[in-house]
């Protein structure tokens, strides 16, 4: 009897040093950007959208294309990335920032509050309200996300002291990078 070979994974070396084999991370780009193919395909790479940004969020990711890092802010949603865009990779509209892209915010088993250490950090950033402690058993609070309210803004992402904030796609698992 023949035995099946499997289908190797057809990988990118970026997945692979970032150990991301199943490809669930997404780089997010900035609010308003197209789709990914679209935008990818119109980006110059010109750097005007993230010399635009006034809270620096915007950078330099993987390729060179502009990416959010909301390693010491969140985005404030101002639209200037869209305006200073010649290349039309951004929608020709800014809507309400709550569409800006899918990206809500997900608090991990890892959080301190979740484990019986307080804080609020990433709630008390909430400028929106979207991240509350409910208080269970035992006197602890858990985070809880409201997604109806979350606009992605990713302030709270900065602030968390043990990383346990990230941003994902609700509907599809991504994880942004």
């Amino acid at each position: 009897m023949r035995e099946k070979l499997m289908e190797p994974l057809a990988i990118h070396r970026r997945q692979f040093l970032r150990g991301d084999l199943r490809g669930r991370r997404v780089a997010i780009r900035p609010p308003w950007a197209l789709g990914e193919a679209a935008f990818v395909e119109r980006c110059t790479r010109c750097d005007d959208c993230v010399k635009a940004c006034p809270e620096s969020v915007i950078g330099r990711g993987s390729g060179g294309f502009p990416e959010l890092d909301f390693a010491a802010r969140g985005c404030s949603f101002c639209g200037d990335c869209v305006r200073a865009c010649r290349a039309g990779a951004f929608a020709e509209a800014v809507g309400p920032a709550i569409e800006a892209w899918g990206h809500r915010a997900s608090v991990a088993a890892g959080c301190l509050a979740a484990n019986g250490v307080v804080c609020r950090a990433c709630g008390d950033h909430c400028a929106v309200g979207a991240i509350r402690f409910r208080l269970a058993p035992g006197g602890r609070s858990h985070p809880a996300v409201d997604l109806s309210r979350c606009n992605g803004c990713g302030a709270c992402v900065a602030v968390c002291p043990v990383q346990a904030v990230s941003l994902q796609k609700p509907d599809s698992g991504e994880v942004a990078a």
